[in-house]
């Protein structure tokens, strides 16, 4: 891999946020979630996204508390 290579942002069901090459299927349990460019600029937009690191089931199970 390279610094040129274009990576995505992938979520899972628990709404965590991780980057994935462009080019390659993308793992079990993650979906694009629709930004696409260099590995700095996807992980520049998860660090603006992803301001509550709990998963889902966290944040939910606490709510209802």
């Amino acid at each position: 891999m390279t610094d040129e290579d274009v990576y995505r942002v992938v979520r899972n069901d628990e709404e965590q946020y991780s980057i994935w090459w462009a080019d390659r299927d993308l793992p079990p349990g993650w979906t694009a979630e629709g930004t696409s460019g260099s590995k700095q600029e996807c992980l520049d937009h998860i660090g603006q996204i992803w301001t509550d690191m709990r998963p889902r089931s966290l944040r939910e199970r606490m709510a209802r508390a």
